[in-house]
């Protein structure tokens, strides 16, 4: 059976860096949650120092709590790029939110799906997790990642793609807003 767009819970956004994928994300969650769902998960963002990117830190959408996985100047953990990674902030936040959300919440968001938060096993386990389950689910991709969970991801037939590009960008939260909230109005009325 083929599954209609209403059906499509997987909502994915994806765009060259700088085109707008995380603010997408940010806006999109804020007009769900202006409608009154609940919205979990991770929101990710860079840091710079004189123009230069220097670290990323990981939010919990739902509970405001930080962390930060990777900074340039870190001397542990394992090289992904510039960058060491330290799984156990990530786990601390992103795996973290990813699982409540999973659990408590309408929406679960990720950004993003990246080499850095794919790194870690707990974090791919609860990526899994949330696109298997029931919930709309609404995750940026890295516009480079190649990894193989991204792939079947981005194939499943419950997934829908959104290519972010400075024409669209603007268009996109409301359009992949309504996606999520028809799905949750068709699975309130079963």
């Amino acid at each position: 059976m083929a599954v209609s767009s209403l059906q499509r819970r997987v909502l994915l956004i994806r765009g060259s860096l700088g085109v707008g994928k995380n603010t997408g994300l940010r806006k999109t969650a804020g007009m769900l949650i202006a409608k009154g769902f609940t919205l979990g998960g991770m929101l990710s963002r860079e840091a710079r120092s004189s123009g230069t990117r220097v670290d990323f830190e990981v939010m919990d959408l739902y509970t405001g709590k930080t962390g930060w996985p990777a900074h340039a100047n870190q001397k542990h953990g394992s090289q992904i790029g510039k960058y060491p990674v330290s799984v156990d902030s990530l786990y601390g936040v992103g795996t973290e939110a990813l699982e409540k959300a999973n659990k408590e919440c309408d929406v679960v968001a990720a950004d993003e799906f990246s080499s850095m938060e794919l790194f870690s096993e707990k974090f791919r386990h609860a990526v899994r997790d949330a696109t298997d389950g029931p919930k709309p689910v609404i995750a940026t991709i890295h516009w480079r990642t190649e990894d193989q969970l991204v792939k079947k991801i981005e194939t499943r037939q419950d997934a829908e793609m959104f290519v972010v590009t400075w024409e669209n960008r603007g268009s996109l939260p409301p359009a992949i807003a309504s996606k999520a909230e028809e799905y949750l109005a068709a699975t309130r009325l079963e």
